[in-house]
């Protein structure tokens, strides 16, 4: 699932609009919307979205011996 996929899935079961999503985080709805159409949308964007919406943003990297690094909202850490 491609990335502007999946914040459309969040929009729909946080019952909100791409467009008021956009206002949220400080964008126009074009300008947002075009970054959905062209996937750009910056991971700085998505810390932005799961923290206006008070919900975790998590993506990590897993290395051989199992050892996680992560992105979250929070920043940057090792599991």
């Amino acid at each position: 699932m491609t990335t502007t996929e999946q914040i459309k899935v969040l929009c729909v079961r946080m019952g909100i609009s791409a467009s008021e999503l956009a206002r949220r985080i400080g964008q126009s709805p074009q300008n947002f919307n075009a970054k959905m159409k062209r996937g750009t949308i910056s991971e700085t964007e998505l810390i932005q979205i799961a923290d206006e919406l008070g919900i975790a943003y998590e993506q990590s990297f897993t290395l051989p011996n199992g050892e996680k690094i992560e992105i979250k909202n929070g920043g940057i850490g090792n599991v």
